[in-house]
């Protein structure tokens, strides 16, 4: 499954599972941009680990609920790498708690990252991928937004939202050689997930047939297949990566 000649474009792919995806990609010859919020640190360890796999590589600060920002992504893309043939919106923010508490500029900002950042990402990449009559676009959603969490009603809504606009958008570009699915990630071991109480954790373990949590490479393995040649003829579905967890 090479992908040697094209480039992809990563949101949040600093670090955990936009990282594994940049490195998935890169190793099957992918040139990679992707974005980061604010942590410069951990954005220059990814982009040298890209370039040490012998890809070119950029990497983009900005806010994908920007929609200036989301064009300053794809341009680098388009102009400095030679085009924009896989897009994976990664990029995703957690302000947990329960409803009757959820403060209502908690709830607008997991849908503007989450949500608004993927619709604005899709639009941006929708045109380069059309004049090319190529492109992957492949959305992170959630095991959540497919059975519900507690405490997770923003983030829950935001990611039910994204199955909802790969779907949409599915049918708008299938007839143009362009293709849009999601992943839905269970409990993955992230940061985000770390920061989970331990209740919570071992709760979700015990809920997970496979026994285990995932890594951001079971995921990374999907988004790429997702993103490959191979995957022509799927589109509008989402792959679950949970282990059995949603069943």
């Amino acid at each position: 499954m090479s992908m040697t000649g094209k480039t992809a474009v990563v949101t949040g792919g600093s670090r955990g599972i936009g990282r594994a995806i940049c490195l998935e990609l890169a190793r099957r010859g992918a040139n990679v941009v992707f974005s980061y919020a604010g942590n410069t640190a951990a954005a220059e360890e990814t982009l040298a680990a890209l370039k040490e796999l012998g890809v070119e590589a950029r990497a983009v600060q900005g806010d994908v609920a920007d929609a200036a920002a989301v064009k300053t992504l794809m341009d680098t893309a388009v102009k400095e790498l030679g085009g924009l043939h896989i897009l994976v919106n990664n990029a995703g923010i957690t302000r947990d708690n329960l409803a009757m508490m959820l403060k209502e500029e908690d709830f607008d900002a997991v849908i503007a990252t989450n949500l608004k950042g993927a619709f604005l990402c899709m639009k941006a990449a929708a045109r380069p991928m059309m004049k090319a009559k190529y492109g992957r676009i492949i959305n992170l959603s959630s095991v959540v937004a497919l059975r519900g969490n507690p405490g997770q009603i923003n983030y829950c809504a935001s990611k039910a939202g994204v199955i909802g606009m790969t779907k949409s958008l599915a049918r708008e570009l299938g007839g143009r050689g362009i293709t849009v699915n999601a992943v839905a990630p269970g409990y993955i071991g992230t940061d985000m997930t770390a920061a989970l109480p331990e209740a919570a954790r071992e709760a979700m373990l015990a809920s997970i047939p496979a026994g285990r949590a995932g890594t951001p490479e079971d995921v990374a393995a999907a988004v790429a297949f997702l993103a490959s040649d191979e995957a022509a003829y799927i589109t509008g579905q989402v792959l679950s990566v949970d282990g059995g967890m949603g069943m």
